[in-house]
């Protein structure tokens, strides 16, 4: 599986890769895992689309906070980047814009692509919980949602926020 990458050392490859000009406009998501070994996966439109949606709805429903999308965290499993995340308004002001932020916001969203599995997500939904994530929110293609906090899945989000996205257009 190879060796762990220190803290220091994933921050320091991420620093390298953020400012590394062939890396722009990819349409790939990249992530750095627990080795440090870049990781892409491909987006598609929906998942674009869903992504803006749930910034959308974030900012308007939770004024009281900060909406980021694909947010850097640094966890145990390497740095993974949130599709969409809220942070109440004292995150800003208690870790700034670093890159990738230490702790997690307050509610971390992934979408799930056709290429994620089971076993991914289960592992990037602990991985947020772990460094202080109160709601990772897993939203499928088809705008259904699955809400976890640190007890398991939970039927619905203890924010103040009710989310109906839009349908796929065929």
């Amino acid at each position: 599986m190879g060796n762990l990458a220190t803290p220091e050392t994933l921050i320091a490859r991420w620093e390298e890769l953020c400012q590394d000009a062939s890396l722009n406009d990819l349409p790939y998501k990249i992530e750095l895992n627990a080795a440090g070994k870049i990781e892409m996966s491909p987006a598609g439109n929906r998942h674009g689309r869903l992504q803006a949606s749930l910034a959308a709805e974030f900012a308007r429903q939770l004024p009281g906070g900060i909406v980021l999308s694909e947010c850097s965290i640094l966890t145990r499993i390497g740095i993974r980047v949130a599709d969409v995340t809220w942070a109440a308004a004292g995150f800003l002001e208690a870790y700034g814009e670093i890159t990738p932020y230490r702790r997690a916001p307050e509610i971390c969203v992934e979408i799930v692509s056709p290429s994620n599995s089971k076993a991914e997500m289960k592992e990037k939904t602990d991985a947020y919980l772990e460094v202080g994530a109160r709601e990772v929110w897993l939203v499928f293609e088809d705008g259904t949602i699955r809400y976890f906090s640190a007890s398991g899945e939970v039927s619905a989000s203890t924010f103040s926020i009710t989310v109906a996205l839009p349908p796929p257009v065929k």
